[in-house]
C-alpha cells in the first residue's frame, strides 16, 4: 500500500472516531461527518468504487468548509465580535485555524487525485 493512502488511512481513521463521538453525544448523523466511513472501508478493502466515493467525500468536504467559510466572512461584516470558535471553554484564533483546514484538504486532493492512490486502487485485490 502507497505511504500516501496510508497517511490518508490514518487521517481517516482519526475523522472516523471523532465523528462517532459526535454522533453519539449529540445523537446526529449526517453525511458530513460519518461519510468518512465508507471511504475508510472503501480504501481498507480496495473496493473499486473507493476512489468514486473519496472523491464526492472530499468534494462534500470542500462544499461544506467553504459555506461555513463564506458564513463566517459575512457574520465578521456584522458583527466582529460575535465570530469566535470556542472549543471546551479555549477561544481558537481563526488564522490557524483556516490554515489548518485549507492543509487538510489540500493534503486530501493531493492523495486523491495522486496516480499512485488512482494505480493501486483501480488494481484487482486478486493481484
Amino acid at each position: 500500500m502507497p505511504k500516501r493512502l496510508l497517511l490518508l488511512i490514518l487521517l481517516y481513521t482519526l475523522f472516523a472516531i471523532v465523528a462517532l463521538w459526535r454522533a453519539v453525544a449529540t445523537a446526529s448523523f449526517d453525511l458530513f461527518t460519518l461519510g468518512v466511513l465508507p471511504v475508510l472501508a472503501g480504501i481498507m478493502m480496495r473496493a473499486p468504487w473507493a476512489s468514486v466515493v473519496l472523491k464526492v467525500y472530499l468534494a462534500l468536504q470542500t462544499l461544506g468548509f467553504t459555506a461555513l467559510g463564506i458564513t463566517a466572512i459575512i457574520a465578521y461584516r456584522v458583527t466582529p465580535e460575535d465570530v469566535k470558535v470556542i472549543l471546551a471553554g479555549h477561544n481558537i484564533p481563526m488564522l490557524p485555524l483556516v490554515a489548518s483546514i485549507i492543509l487538510l484538504l489540500l493534503i486530501q486532493y493531493w492523495i486523491a487525485f495522486s496516480k499512485v492512490s488512482h494505480r493501486y486502487l483501480r488494481q484487482s485485490t486478486n493481484q
